[in-house]
């Protein structure tokens, strides 16, 4: 009779890795967003797919599998003259450029991937996107391993407000902000009738419009070059209209409107991924400045907000001041990667890559090209 093998016995053979680069953006995208970092749960097909309905482009898509199940989906686009070879990732600057992965890869994933890319670019530009990205860190890390040549350029820092030390069982907001909110308040309310509403799903792409008009009237419209603008037809509304298409961003879509006397005042939108809620614009109509409605509405934003269980809010880089009166604080370096391949690209990226670094931006900078980002 022959001995039972215990579980000891068993080797735990590697995974198996196979990879494919796919013409358009690849089916899978939705699969790994789903087994990715919370954080990136945004970065699906039809996030991808609005920014090439919106700025053009003809992505093809990296994907990794392990045993069998997507763990990579990394799509890209040709940038610049076609002879150097260099391709980026395609999406809305807003809140980053970032990809999918698993929280299950493993370091082989990223190692294939590498290999797949090298076959099909010179290099990949990655980002803006935070120091503490999930994604692009780990792939950052295995091309240094790997012989590729990494560069940065710096573009701002983050603004975030952890709201679990700010609560911590005390009242919020504190009463004197309660107090200072209701008398600008009374003010406001004597240019008509207040109506404070929450977005969200079904409300769009209709509510976008609102959204649009409170831009039109803004500094942004009248103090800059309206790149910067989100829900305007010269800025970047063809974007966010394509995007909701899929139910599941529509969803995660949010904004707080403001209306006085039945006219669009102010608004924030946001996308919210549960613990963590990025703030990705927000404006109100110089008319009513005075009262502060922008702050009036932020306030109660972000009440709903913790009520809905977000724990953390990401203001991205620049306009440093009212996100300190709420209190936020600078927490992580935001920065555009680009990795060269080994060979030419990487003796290339020694030699020039200073041209790179000096293209990027300072935390004053950011701070004075604020629209450029919220």
């Amino acid at each position: 009779m022959s001995k039972p093998m215990l579980l000891a016995d068993f080797v735990r053979l590697p995974p198996i890795v196979r990879s494919d680069v796919v013409e358009g953006l690849a089916a899978a995208i939705d699969t790994v967003a789903e087994r990715g970092a919370p954080s990136h749960r945004f970065l699906r097909f039809g996030w991808y797919a609005a920014a090439l309905a919106a700025y053009g482009g003809q992505a093809r898509t990296l994907v990794v599998a392990q045993d069998d199940a997507p763990v990579l989906t990394l799509p890209f686009v040709p940038r610049g003259p076609p002879a150097l070879g260099i391709a980026a990732i395609p999406g809305c600057y807003w809140p980053f450029r970032s990809f999918g992965l698993a929280l299950e890869h493993g370091d082989a994933a990223l190692k294939t991937a590498l290999s797949m890319l090298s076959a099909h670019m010179n290099g990949l530009r990655i980002g803006p996107v935070y120091d503490d990205d999930f994604a692009a860190t780990a792939l950052i890390a295995t091309a240094r391993a790997n012989g590729w040549v990494v560069i940065d350029r710096p573009i701002g820092e983050r603004w975030s407000l952890d709201l679990r030390p700010v609560v911590d069982g005390k009242p919020w907001p504190r009463r004197s902000t309660l107090r200072k909110n209701r008398f600008h308040e009374k003010h406001l309310a004597d240019h008509g009738a207040l109506e404070w509403r929450f977005l969200s799903g079904g409300d769009w792409p209709a509510a976008f419009e609102a959204l649009g008009t409170i831009e039109e009237e803004s500094w942004i419209a009248h103090a800059t070059d309206r790149k910067g603008m989100k829900f305007t037809r010269d800025g970047h509304l063809a974007f966010w209209q394509a995007a909701v298409a899929d139910p599941v961003l529509a969803a995660m879509f949010r904004a707080a409107l403001l209306g006085v006397d039945g006219k669009p005042a102010a608004f924030s939108f946001d996308i919210d991924t549960g613990d963590l809620l990025y703030a990705i614009a927000n404006s109100y109509d110089p008319r009513f400045a005075k009262h502060s409605p922008g702050k009036l509405l932020y306030w109660r934003n972000i009440a709903a907000a913790l009520a809905r269980g977000t724990r953390r809010i990401d203001w991205g880089a620049g306009d440093s001041g009212y996100k300190r009166v709420i209190g936020a604080q600078v927490d992580a370096p935001i920065r555009d990667w680009l990795l060269l391949r080994p060979g030419l690209p990487a003796l290339a990226g020694r030699a020039l890559g200073w041209l790179w670094r000096r293209s990027g931006i300072t935390p004053t900078a950011s701070a004075r090209a604020d629209h450029t980002r919220r």
